[in-house]
Parts: C-alpha cells; structure tokens; sequence
C-alpha cells in the first residue's frame, strides 16, 4: 500500500487520467487541469515529479458549477467511457475530480463523487477518478444515483471506467465558453495564426475555388506559406480543413462572391492580390472594400467581440489607450478562463509564473512580453490593425515591451451628449 499510496496520489491520479481520456495524439480535444496542481510538492514529504507537471499542463482556474473541478475539457470520448457517445453535433464538455491517497493513506472517493456531481448543471458528462483499490460498492450505487462516472486508475497508470455516465444537456458560462473555444477549430491552445496579414487568410478561398491546384495558386500568387494560410484561414472559419479535403464554409463562399463581383472573376482578384505582396500599408487604407470585407470576417472571429465589447467599456470608463498588461488585468477580472486562454501561453512553466494556485494573476509577471500567446498579441492583434479595429500593430513577444504595447479602438462609438 506504501508504494500505492506515492505512486497514486492525487497528482498522479489525474495524469493518468487526463491521458486517457484527452490523449496527447489526440486533436479533436482540448483540457486543462486546475492551478492548485502547478504546485511543486502534493504530499508534505514528497515534491511533485516534473513528468507529471508537463503532462498536467496547461492549467487554468476554470469554474464550473460552484467549484473549480480538477480537470475541464472537451472531446468527443471513447464510447466505452460514456452511456451515450456524444449530445448533438458538440462534443461534450467533460469535468473529473480526482481523488489520490493522501498523507494518511486514505481516499476520499465519496467526496469526489459530490464534487463531481456539484458541477453536472454546467458540464455534459462528469467524473471522479481514483485508485481502483479505493472504490467500494457504495461509491458505485451513490455514483450511479447522481449519474457520476467513476474511472478507476491502476499503479501501472491503466484507467477503466467503473461506472459510466449519461451525457446531459447543460448551459454554457463564459468560462466553459472558454474551453469549448479552445477545443474548436478556431481556437489558438496548440496552433497558431502564423501569418498576421489577412489578405493571407482572404485569399485562401479564392485559391480553394480556383480550378488549378489550391497551394500552387497561393503560392504564385499571395504567400508561399500556405500551410499557414489555410489554418489561418481555417480559424477565421472561411474553410473546413478536412484529413481528406478543404472546402469553402458559406463565409468563404461570400468571399468569393465578393471577388467576382469587384473583379469578374477570380484570376483577376488573385492579380490584385499579388500586387500588394510586402505592402507595409495599413489593408483598409490600400483596399478600402477589401478592408471592410475584412472587418466582417475577423469580427466573426469569437475572440475579436469579447475584445472589441470590452475595450469600449473601457473607452467608456475613461481608459481610452490601456497597455498590454492593463487590458489583460480587466479582463481577468470579467472573463477570467478566457482571459487566459487567449493571452497566456499555455506551457507549465509560463502558467505557473501568471498564476498562483488560487488562479490569481500574478500582475508583476505580466511585463514580461514572453508569457504572452503570440497567435493573440501578434498576428491576431496586427489583423484587427489591418481591419481598422485597432490603432496598432501587434509585437513578436520576444521583442515586446507590454507596457509600451497599447490596445486601443481606431473608432470606439461615442454616445452624444445629451443637451
């Protein structure tokens, strides 16, 4: 039991876990497990291996229900985990406490199932996993009433569902809106916008609707990093990137009905393309129809509204030109998971620094311009510039300074005074 006890704590209950159920092969998912496991020692006597910290990783403060469970994510799981597959066309949303020996060499199981139970009114399908050897028939029968799963883990890291629950219809907070966003296509946890000029992502369904090869058109005429080009243009939900075929979603299809409308055909609108290759002009400025276009497109982006909505509040506070580290403070504030999601790299490492285990921002860390997600502070920012959102580009955060980095509107709506 000793050697159970150190090797199945809580920690270690949880990695084995999250690997069975969100596999690192996998991409069609996306968790992170709470910051009070960022720690570096678990058991007074016993740090926590740093294996086990990089397999936890990335970690967030993410409530669901009244609490903050262990591990929050979504994924379509295997169907021997769950009474019914999947709720609709969404994968589910998926909490689990986890529960390990503790310094006595006892397993709460019977509390974790509670837990687990606490947040089914947010999450579609919930857990509690622990050692195999802890989990007696009466944590089965109360698991079964509350329609909790109960997954039990080996010594050797095996996981095998105990008890399987039925996946429920729930409601969405902001915060697992911030989890479900990063397990969608347009989300920015282990991919990247990689170009931070939109016309790269515009022209992408031209090139799709193209009869000739869709990277050679690119290529030839737009950018050579087409690889880069269809994510982005993936993320901005103009194409479904697809193993077996891309093809255009109905905001590509207005692309190009765009394009042919202004050019005849789409030859004609790549020619225009090509001669704004390595234009350093702002895109609204050098193509004003284009621009607008544009506009509509990255504002369809999920992350470009809550930006846009509460840098006016902002505005409308009085802080008309808030720095890099200033605007992630107040949004931390509103949009806590969110918040971290889109402007925290996601590595062990950076979220431990940003984070203390209560979730709390660790302010002073945010003038460091490396914590930071370059998809978000560099090519995402640079593009709400190009659209005429913002007022400045976005930096590599290698070479940014955060508290010279201002996140301001280019046109924030002013409400008339009242006479």
């Amino acid at each position: 039991m000793a050697s159970a006890a150190r090797s199945l704590t809580e920690p270690h209950v949880l990695a084995h876990t999250k690997r069975r159920l969100f596999p690192g092969d996998a991409d069609d998912g996306y968790a992170v497990v709470d910051t009070q496991f960022a720690a570096d020692r678990w058991l007074a006597d016993e740090a926590i291996d740093p294996s086990v910290r990089d397999l936890l990783a990335p970690f967030n403060h993410v409530r669901v229900g009244s609490g903050y469970p262990d591990l929050v994510g979504v994924r379509v799981l295997d169907s021997e985990l769950l009474a019914v597959d999947r709720l609709g066309e969404d994968p589910p949303l998926v909490a689990v406490e986890a529960k390990g020996y503790d310094d006595r060499g006892s397993v709460d199981v019977e509390r974790g199932v509670v837990q687990a139970y606490d947040r089914l009114n947010e999450a579609n399908a919930v857990y509690v996993a622990a050692p195999r050897k802890s989990i007696g028939q009466s944590v089965r029968t109360l698991a079964r009433e509350l329609n909790v799963g109960v997954l039990g883990v080996d010594i050797d890291g095996t996981v095998d569902a105990v008890e399987v629950p039925r996946v429920v219809g729930n409601r969405t907070t902001s915060e697992t809106s911030a989890i479900r966003f990063q397990a969608s296509a347009q989300g920015v946890a282990d991919k990247s916008f990689s170009l931070n000029h939109p016309k790269n992502y515009l022209a992408y369904p031209l090139a799709v609707y193209h009869p000739d090869e869709a990277e050679r058109v690119l290529s030839e005429h737009v950018v050579r990093a087409v690889d880069g080009a269809r994510t982005g243009a993936a993320f901005l939900n103009l194409v479904d990137d697809r193993p077996d075929r891309v093809r255009l979603t109905p905001l590509g299809r207005e692309v190009v009905r765009f394009a042919l409308g202004e050019y005849g055909s789409v030859d004609a609108a790549l020619a225009a393309f090509e001669e704004w290759k390595r234009s350093r002009a702002r895109f609204c400025d050098l193509a004003p129809k284009w621009g607008l276009l544009t506009r509509r497109v990255v504002f369809a982006y999920p992350a470009t509204q809550l930006l846009v909505e509460e840098l006016q509040r902002l505005h409308e506070d009085g802080v008309a030109d808030p720095t890099l580290p200033q605007f992630v403070e107040y949004l931390h504030e509103l949009h806590p998971s969110f918040t971290v999601e889109l402007f925290v790299r996601g590595d062990d490492e950076v979220r431990s620094r940003v984070l203390d285990a209560d979730g709390e921002l660790q302010r002073e860390e945010l003038t460091d311009g490396n914590v930071y997600h370059a998809p978000t502070v560099f090519q995402l920012k640079t593009m709400l510039y190009h659209a005429g959102i913002l007022t400045t580009r976005g930096s590599e955060p290698s070479s940014l300074t955060p508290t010279a980095d201002t996140w301001a509107l280019r046109e924030p709506v002013i409400r008339p005074r009242s006479d």
